[in-house]
């Protein structure tokens, strides 16, 4: 990304010769993440970040004008359910689906929402919160079969989980850079050739018309290294992480059975642990492991201010007792089996002390 920051870098949409070295850096880019996601480069809609893209593609096929129905779930991440209830205000119907007590939605329950006027049906590949994997190639042949797109938001599963695009029938998937190590402020929506979808940001007309303003070059570079190196050592490096986080489901309620582990244990994204810990708080949790030098959430860094239980674990059906003490670890590419050591002592201490200080036990 250094040449692109220090200058001397032309304008993609200018017509000399730096314009030109620029677009060719932005299509080499929009090539490697269409590599990483199974899709035709061409397809690469470059935007701001995942929420953008989310944005982009649920109002940008809902306003097109097919139809005024949309199908997701009620355990969405907060970038897919607020254009969704904006759609809503607009006049839309939107059916938000239950989960089951995993954070899974039937494909028989999508099934049975599509109606004549349905144009998306949207929704996360993974659940980031209790690292459920949705059956999305499931999902997507009933969505094929009626005829209605299918918008995947393929935060946490891209480089790690394997998934195809055009293979998997998927129409829009949404990529995070700053999810595959890249740098954050940029991201990329996916668009399967012949879905047109009305722009939600206006002006020079680039990204082929669908997101206006001026690419973030340097961004975007960054963007198609990191998914590059996603591709190569993706599958090596969830194996890994796969079993450090399988030591951290059996070990920390083998340590102290008040933790319990939440979502399901397969299919699940090789990297995240969550689990509730009933009658403590979650920001008590987070506050005992952060002085104990451990960073861990409760709840989407998104949600975390509203000081509610997280909206995913009550759609799971967990009563607030339980929801209300969330923890979850996020294992990386840096993450050591020494960390998952120290967690596995300080957390059932941290329990403890707080457990013992509880007026209610």
């Amino acid at each position: 990304m250094r040449p692109f920051l220090e200058g001397w870098v032309g304008n993609p949409s200018a017509r000399h010769s730096l314009g030109e070295e620029a677009r060719e850096s932005l299509q080499a880019a929009r090539t490697k993440v269409g590599r990483l996601v199974g899709g035709r480069p061409d397809g690469v809609i470059f935007v701001s970040g995942a929420t953008e893209a989310n944005n982009l593609a649920i109002k940008g096929v809902a306003l097109r004008g097919a139809g005024g129905h949309v199908v997701t779930t009620v355990a969405e991440h907060p970038s897919i359910l607020a254009p969704c209830r904006d759609l809503v205000k607009r006049g839309f119907d939107v059916t938000f689906l239950p989960v089951d007590r995993e954070g899974r939605v039937a494909p028989e329950a999508v099934a049975a929402a599509l109606r004549k006027d349905t144009c998306l049906v949207t929704l996360a590949a993974a659940n980031a919160e209790v690292g459920t994997v949705q059956p999305w190639r499931a999902l997507a042949a009933v969505t094929r079969a009626a005829g209605v797109p299918l918008h995947v938001d393929g935060v946490g599963v891209l480089g790690r989980v394997p998934l195809a695009a055009e293979a998997d029938g998927i129409s829009l998937l949404t990529v995070a850079s700053n999810d595959l190590y890249g740098p954050p402020g940029v991201g990329a929506l996916w668009v399967r050739a012949g879905l047109a979808l009305a722009p939600q940001i206006l002006g020079g007309g680039q990204e082929g018309g669908l997101r206006a303003g001026t690419e973030n070059l340097g961004g975007a570079v960054g963007l198609g290294v990191a998914a590059e190196i996603a591709l190569r050592e993706g599958a090596a490096e969830a194996a890994r992480l796969e079993a450090l986080r399988n030591r951290l489901l059996d070990g920390l309620p083998a340590r102290c059975p008040a933790i319990r582990p939440v979502g399901a244990r397969h299919p699940r994204l090789p990297h995240q642990a969550a689990f509730v810990v009933p009658g403590v708080k979650g920001e008590s949790l987070l506050l005992g492991l952060d002085l104990a030098g451990i960073s861990a959430s409760s709840g989407t860094p998104c949600s975390a201010a509203t000081g509610e239980p997280p909206h995913v674990l009550r759609a799971m059906g967990l009563p607030p007792r339980d929801a209300q003490g969330a923890i979850a670890f996020t294992l990386g590419r840096w993450t050591a089996a020494e960390e998952v050591d120290a967690v596995l002592t300080e957390l059932p201490l941290v329990v403890e002390r707080l457990r013992a200080a509880s007026p209610f036990g």
